[in-house]
């Protein structure tokens, strides 16, 4: 009786001092809205994770936003868990288990379970490079999903877990098979911190804080991304209080805000190479067949001058493909900008009053950057003619194949140097036009090697190759400005690194006092 006495009384004094514990604060609610001015115009297929594909991260803009995965990068962390609380890898490579919180629920209230993660992969777009090396995607239990390979595939969560593919990103599987796909782009629901308004094309999307997310309430209240692809506009807009952050700003905007003590300039990016592809360098009859002439055009261009032109000198002239912070990535120099040697190897080659080109792409919206590379070209006898088109009309005709002469093409896709290469060096990469057999050998050897060091060792004389045969023509790391209006605390620029754009949006904050517009 006296244990038991005992007992009750320690009992009821942990329940006392639990109750005089101070309970901690409610979240506070989020308040005011938030504007972005963005430079391209968002598609509706971006609010479908099942529709993002791999190298092309802009979709992420709206993922970030309205979906969750099951890991992404997140800040101080490139694979965070996130809809996983953590996850394991069989001792053979064969076999991922993911542990999935629990209680999580859509914006439509649908419960988060293993079945939605099983239905958003199947579902996904993420292309052979991933799905065909899945056996198996097994429901272990409702808070339990196991991913069972074929074989060893070192790069899985490079693909997996990181923004190289949409596919670990999750729809709830009963309201999609209830609206139908054309449905869910309409009427998108997601795991994220905000939930979709309202969507006018060419215009603008409204989000609104979804207050049950489970990382964190969002501090502000309604996100409003709007369209608006002139860069001296949305340096306009800014001005005017229109909107709080305008995204990739062009130089002479960049310097004229710079000027006003009221905003400050936001510099972002890292994840995006820019570089040369001579579409036509697989046609034995084309001049673009030559290194030399490939070499040339290398040469031709002042890169740090085209840094200074673009981005106030914050893009990193590079000779790399991938960013030089990827696993894997080899350091090499940028070509030099030598005019002499582009004419003496034109020369060489058999062009000594040059040649014309063809037509040139300049990745979409950086025409002005096409324009100056084109006249770089035509210092030393490279006739071309720039070609500007809408950046979903490029993707289309890039990804199809469609093209011809040579483009200024940027990829940021995220992973590391294997997973950046791949879409471009091997024949079945979704830009690549031909192969070098012993390149794709290697590509193909390295993704089988379990090893880090002769993986890496495997990748970097890949890339030697690659960079020695002048392939392509890498320009720089892009790093661009961004305006930041007063009413901004925290833009959320860069608090992932190398992520160009502001993320997590839940993280995003305006000024005490100054939340409403």
């Amino acid at each position: 009786m006296k244990a038991l006495a005992l007992a009750t009384l320690l009992v009821i004094g942990v329940v006392a001092a639990a109750a005089a514990q101070p309970r901690p604060a409610a979240a506070p609610k989020p308040e005011g809205e938030m504007r972005w001015a963005l430079y391209i115009t968002l598609a509706p297929a971006w609010f479908d994770p099942g529709e993002v594909a791999g190298s092309f991260l802009t979709p992420f803009w709206v993922l970030y936003a309205m979906h969750d995965a099951l890991v992404k990068p997140m800040p101080g962390n490139l694979m965070a868990p996130s809809l996983a609380e953590s996850w394991t890898v069989s001792a053979d490579g064969r076999t991922y288990d993911f542990k999935l919180r629990e209680g999580l629920k859509f914006h439509n209230g649908d419960p988060f379970t293993a079945d939605d993660v099983k239905f958003s992969f199947q579902r996904s777009k993420v292309g052979k490079i991933l799905k065909d090396r899945v056996r198996d995607v097994e429901v272990v239990g409702p808070a339990r999903v196991r991913f069972h390979l074929h074989e060893p595939f070192p790069d899985f969560m490079a693909y997996y877990g990181t923004l190289a593919s949409g596919a670990a990103w999750v729809v709830p599987r009963k309201y999609v098979e209830k609206v139908g796909d054309e449905g869910f782009k309409k009427q998108p629901v997601g795991l994220g911190p905000y939930r979709f308004v309202s969507y006018t094309p060419g215009i603008e999307l409204v989000m609104e804080a979804f207050e049950g997310h489970w990382r964190k309430v969002p501090s502000v209240k309604r996100l409003v991304f709007k369209t608006v692809p002139d860069p001296t506009t949305r340096a306009a807009m800014l001005k005017t209080g229109e909107v709080d952050v305008a995204y990739m700003l062009d130089a002479p905007a960049a310097l004229e805000l710079k000027k006003d003590p009221q905003f400050r300039l936001g510099f972002s990016g890292a994840i995006g190479v820019h570089y040369l592809d001579f579409f036509d360098q697989w046609d034995p009859k084309s001049p673009w067949a030559d290194r030399r002439v490939r070499l040339a055009a290398n040469h031709a261009i002042d890169r740090r001058a085209l840094s200074e032109a673009e981005t106030l000198g914050a893009s990193r002239p590079t000779g790399a493909m991938a960013p030089r912070t990827f696993e894997f990535t080899l350091p090499l120099p940028p070509y030099a900008y030598d005019p002499a040697k582009a004419k003496q190897l034109l020369a060489e080659a058999g062009y000594p009053n040059g040649f014309d080109g063809g037509d040139f792409y300049p990745y979409p919206p950086y025409w002005s950057a096409g324009e100056t590379i084109v006249g770089y070209f035509g210092a030393v006898g490279i006739r071309m003619k720039v070609r500007t088109m809408e950046r979903a009309t490029f993707q289309t005709a890039w990804a199809g194949k469609k093209l011809h002469g040579v483009c200024m093409c940027t990829m940021a896709n995220f992973g590391n140097a294997a997973t950046r290469l791949a879409d471009a060096v091997q024949s079945e990469g979704t830009y690549a036009r031909g192969a070098d057999p012993d390149v794709e050998a290697l590509f193909k050897q390295q993704a089988r090697e379990p090893d880090r060091k002769k993986r890496e060792a495997l990748l970097h004389q890949l890339q030697q190759l690659v960079y020695d045969r002048a392939r392509f023509g890498p320009l720089y790391e892009f790093i661009w400005a961004s305006g930041i209006g007063p009413r901004v605390a925290e833009p959320g620029l860069m608090l992932i690194d190398p992520y160009p754009w502001s993320a997590p949006l839940e993280d995003v904050k305006l000024r005490s006092g100054r939340s409403t517009p």
